[in-house]
Parts: structure tokens; sequence; C-alpha cells
């Protein structure tokens, strides 16, 4: 993190308290992942060996080397080998786990498993599901909205991503309860990088019904031009069970032009001519925070006019997953950046900076620290 006067100490946020909510992802919701991804392809014996030992080890063991895996050997594996999952930083801690359990299913092959997503049922399944389907059906009110009215909506779309189905977020009378739910909203700062820009960033989160706001957000820039091209980046691998790949977002494009939509066709062809393109860069997959950017992803970040930055991961790992203050503003800890960036995240792990004294105290005397985790509030946060 930049060595600026202002920005507070903030220790590096681990899994180590029985009752956090970082232990509770390892010692809980990694386990049942791991079930889960088990019962969902017929793996043969070997992988459910390797399964079975995983959910050991991340229970009970410690961290294992990654034997010729040269990111991980750069990512600082070795300095881990032998401590416990729990003393070591979280945000480190889950992103060896999604390597680890890739490794476990043959994701790396070689052998018939290579390159088969173990979190595609998932992801399909909720393209499939009627909250998808009507969400297409609400696109047809978006043409009656005013433009303000439209980004507005797809804006709200892409930050909430599925935990309101976009039918809910193209609503009118949505604004009031939207900007209640919002910790901190820089959205007017965010239309003023985006109007006129000539190319976005948009580094994105979740696939399925997450992406497909976020592509419906780039659709619409691109045809008002706002901007006049988007690079999207998306994860080289599977990644934190929702992540998107270039696969998802494929698969996100052919749901909208499948059902017909003008806004799948026009995506369709942006992504032919060149309008859009898809960055996969290994870093994508790291669990470093973006202060440690090598040399070319920094060059890229340096050369667009605005960087969005999508979700609770990125994030974390955009401000560093430390214990900051609250009121720590966004601006002193993003200061590392190369280039405009900003923040769309649902809010749903400790890490939070950038909020007013007055909202800080409003959201713990209501909720405690619940408000941290629970995914009920979000932000949009810039630094021009």
């Amino acid at each position: 993190m930049p060595d600026a006067p202002d920005v507070p100490e903030a220790s590096v946020i681990t899994s180590a308290g029985p009752e956090s909510f970082p232990h509770s992802v390892l010692a809980e919701r990694h386990p049942a992942l791991i079930r889960r991804v088990r019962d969902a392809f017929p793996y043969g014996p070997g992988q459910h060996r390797a399964l079975d030992a995983l959910l050991e080890s991340a229970v009970e063991g410690t961290v294992e080397a990654l034997d010729g895996d040269a990111w991980w050997a750069a990512w600082g594996v070795d300095a881990y080998v032998g401590r416990s999952w729990f003393e070591v930083p979280f945000l480190w801690s889950e992103s060896y786990f999604y390597r680890r359990l890739l490794r476990a299913v043959g994701y790396f092959g070689p052998g018939p498993w290579q390159g088969v997503d173990p979190f595609r049922p998932f992801k399909l399944a909720e393209l499939a599901g009627p909250e998808a389907r009507e969400e297409i059906t609400a696109l047809d009110r978006l043409g009656a909205l005013s433009p303000e009215e439209q980004r507005t909506a797809l804006l709200h779309g892409s930050l909430w991503g599925n935990r309101a189905d976009l039918g809910f977020r193209i609503q009118k009378d949505d604004g009031e309860a939207s900007v209640a739910e919002l910790v901190a909203d820089d959205g007017d700062a965010l239309w003023r990088l985006l109007t006129g820009a000539g190319t976005l960033v948009l580094v994105a989160d979740n696939a399925g019904r997450e992406l497909v706001p976020d592509l419906l957000l780039v659709d619409h820039l691109l045809l008002h031009g706002h901007i006049e091209r988007a690079v999207l980046h998306v994860k080289p691998y599977p990644y934190y069970v929702s992540d998107a790949t270039t696969a998802d977002v494929v698969d996100a494009v052919r749901h909208l032009t499948d059902a017909g939509t003008e806004h799948g066709r026009r995506l369709w062809a942006a992504l032919a001519d060149g309008r859009i393109t898809l960055r996969a860069h290994p870093f994508s997959c790291g669990p470093l925070p973006y202060a440690e950017l090598p040399d070319d992803l920094r060059a890229e970040f340096a050369a667009a006019d605005v960087t969005v930055m999508k979700g609770d991961l990125n994030y974390r790992r955009l401000v560093g997953d430390r214990r900051w203050p609250p009121t720590t503003p966004f601006a002193d800890v993003t200061a590392y950046f190369p280039g405009p960036v900003a923040a769309l995240r649902t809010l749903k792990s400790d890490v939070i900076t950038g909020l007013a004294p007055d909202t800080e105290a409003r959201l713990v005397a209501a909720e405690g620290q619940r408000w941290r985790t629970s995914g009920t509030h979000a932000l949009i946060q810039v630094r021009p």
C-alpha cells in the first residue's frame, strides 16, 4: 500500500478468530463446496481421494507446496508451507484453496478431466432458471425509460448482480430503495468518467446472472457513445466458484442472443469487431492485492480512461484485505493505482473503506458488524 501519511496502519485479515467471518469461510463454506463439487460430476476414485485429502487438509492440516507451479512459487507458497490455513492471510488462503481444488479434480491435467470447469453445472443452472428468463422479459421495459433512468437501472443491475433480478432494478420507483442500500454512492462521478471515455476496462466478477447485467451495461455505454471500446477482464480458469471465464462470457451472450434480444446481437457483434475484447491474465487468479500488479497489467490499467472493479473479491484486492477503519478514504488506499478507478461492490466480507462517520455509526447501531458481510448493502466508489 502507499506510504501516504494519512493512511492508518491496518492489520492483514486472517481466519484465526474462531468467531470471525473468514474462519467460517474456511471451516464451513469450503468443506461444503468440496462435497458439492464431488457430487456435481462422476469423478473417479483418484479425484475422490484427492478431494477427501483436500477436505482433511483444509480443515485440520497445513499449507502444502504446489510442485511445478511457477505462478504460485512467485506468489509466495513456499513462505507459508507448514503453516495452518487459518494463520495465513485470508485472501491468500482462499485463493490457495481454489487452486488446490482444481488440482484435485484434474483440471490442469493431463487427463480426461483437463479443462473441465467443476463449477460449470452451477453456472449453467443459474442461466437456465426462471429468474433469468424473467429478466429477459424485463428488458422489454428498458426502452420505455428515459436515458437517465436506463443508465441508473443498468448501473444498479450491474452493482447488485443476482441479489435482485433485473426486472426489479428496471422498475421506475426502484431508485429510492437502491440509494437507501448504498453505503457510499459516487455514481455521478462514475458517469462523468464514463461520458466520452475512449477505453473502459471492466474487471468482471461473477458469471451467470451477475455477468449478464455487466454486459448489458457495456452494451448501453457503446450504443450511446459513452465509450469507444471495452476491455473485459475475466479469469483464465475457474476461480471462487462463480468467477467469470471466457466460456462464461460466451454463455451469457448466447443466453441473450438465444432469447432474441437486440442486446445479445449487439454484444456478439462488438466482440466480433473488437469493440469488446477479452483479457485473461494469470494475476487475475492470484492471491495478492492489486498493489503488487505485474508491470504488463499495470501498463494496461494505466492506458485505460477508467477501470471499473466489479465485486467483493476485486474490492479486497484493490484496497488491500486489511482491517481498515471504515472511514479511511478510498482515494488514499487506492492512490497506487495507475489510472482512474471505480469499485462496484456488494458487501460480502469484512474489509471496507470510504464511509462517512455518520454512515458507519448508523450501520453499527442498526446491525452491529453484520452489515459488512450480509450482502444487503453495496457501494459505488471512485478515485478519478
